[in-house]
């Protein structure tokens, strides 16, 4: 990262990165598909009614994460390797404080939150079903984007981007055999969430602990934090976790309108939302790979190298996702049945799409 070529070294590190973001997609894709095909529009509903309030938390998870990004790599730019190894401890204490405090409020305001958001009786206890279980998935979740996000800082994509593709296979299948066999429905393909984000996080903690380098996470002196690393954290992923809490407050507000639609407004919009939303991956892939190179390179104080990167990855950034969305409107009917068979829903569905994703190239 700090000498070389900076365009093909974009190029590979935000492409497992863009993947990333679409395989943890894949978990609600997933969700949705096995409920639209093997239950009704009610259930796929009631996961949709839920997807703007998780996203809520998760960004601001991802923020913070985010935080935790640039200071290892900003350390291991100046080739600190024992404030990079405390900054990773500090990490994993931080994701796990985060995960259990979001658990724990995530399940007192449940059911408040899903009546503010005004949803449709028919679909109120499977929403709140899938909800109630897919906070338990918190810890996990925290846990896996905070170490992948160290994982990131020492330029290695590919190991977080395998960790969800088995996680993403085993929530697939699980997701068939709570629903299929076991009839959970919506508590089903939760409860298949959870554990495949258990087993996302577990094979990161276990490829940390099995490093020999500045990132190795030894469980056995994870304590005490570093001041330093906290407050660089904290500086620096809060504000951009509130800015993905912003966004997300919106889509909030905006599903509590489409609520009250009805359940074949919601379902069409969950289906829309599912595909539109990787877009933003290739997006915020682009945007975490110049964040990793230009930390490290700011540590090393190679400064017209930090200039460099911002520049080519937003060049980089406009052009693939132009493709994608060229991609998206082109087979958008064909995606949209992935998720249902009802031909209003894929019509309603285009409608948002058409709408939303048009405009994604400006907000690179």
């Amino acid at each position: 990262m700090l000498e070389g070529s900076i365009w093909d070294k974009m190029v590979v590190f935000a492409l497992p990165l863009a993947f990333t973001g679409i395989l943890q997609q894949l978990y609600n894709a997933a969700d949705v598909a096995t409920l639209g095909h093997f239950v009704s529009s009610e259930s796929m509903a009631a996961v949709g009614s839920n997807v703007p309030v998780i996203g809520l938390i998760i960004s601001l998870c991802m923020g913070l994460a985010l935080g935790a990004n640039v200071f290892v790599a900003r350390m291991l730019g100046m080739k600190d390797k024992d404030a990079a190894s405390r900054a990773v401890h500090t990490a994993f204490i931080v994701s796990i404080f985060f995960g259990l405090v979001a658990t724990a409020l995530g399940e007192i305001f449940t059911r408040p939150v899903l009546l503010w958001l005004d949803v449709p009786e028919s679909v109120f206890e499977h929403a709140e079903n899938y909800l109630r279980v897919y906070l338990l998935a918190m810890p996990f979740i925290a846990i896996y984007n905070f170490l992948a996000a160290v994982f990131r800082s020492k330029g290695n994509t590919q190991t977080p981007l395998m960790a969800l593709f088995v996680a993403s296979v085993f929530n697939i299948v699980a997701n068939l055999v709570f629903v299929m066999v076991f009839n959970m429905q919506a508590g089903g393909v939760a409860l298949a969430t959870t554990l495949a984000n258990a087993i996302s996080a577990v094979i990161l903690v276990i490829n940390l602990v099995r490093r020999d380098d500045e990132i190795r996470l030894n469980l056995k002196s994870i304590l005490p934090i570093d001041q330093a690393a906290l407050n660089a954290i904290v500086r620096i992923g809060l504000p951009a976790g509130i800015q993905g809490m912003v966004f997300s407050l919106s889509n909030v507000i905006i599903q509590g309108a489409i609520n009250s639609l009805g359940p074949e407004v919601m379902a069409a919009s969950v289906a829309a939302f599912t595909i539109e939303i990787n877009v933003y991956c290739f997006i915020n892939a682009f945007g975490l790979a110049a964040t990793t190179y230009v930390s490290q390179n700011y540590g090393a104080r190679q400064f017209a190298r930090c200039r460099r990167a911002t520049w080519i990855s937003m060049g980089l950034n406009m052009i693939a996702t132009a493709l994608i969305v060229a991609l998206i409107l082109f087979f958008g009917r064909q995606l949209l049945g992935f998720f249902s068979d009802s031909g209003n829903v894929i019509e309603l569905g285009m409608i948002r799409i058409l709408l939303v994703v048009v405009p994604e190239p400006i907000n690179v």
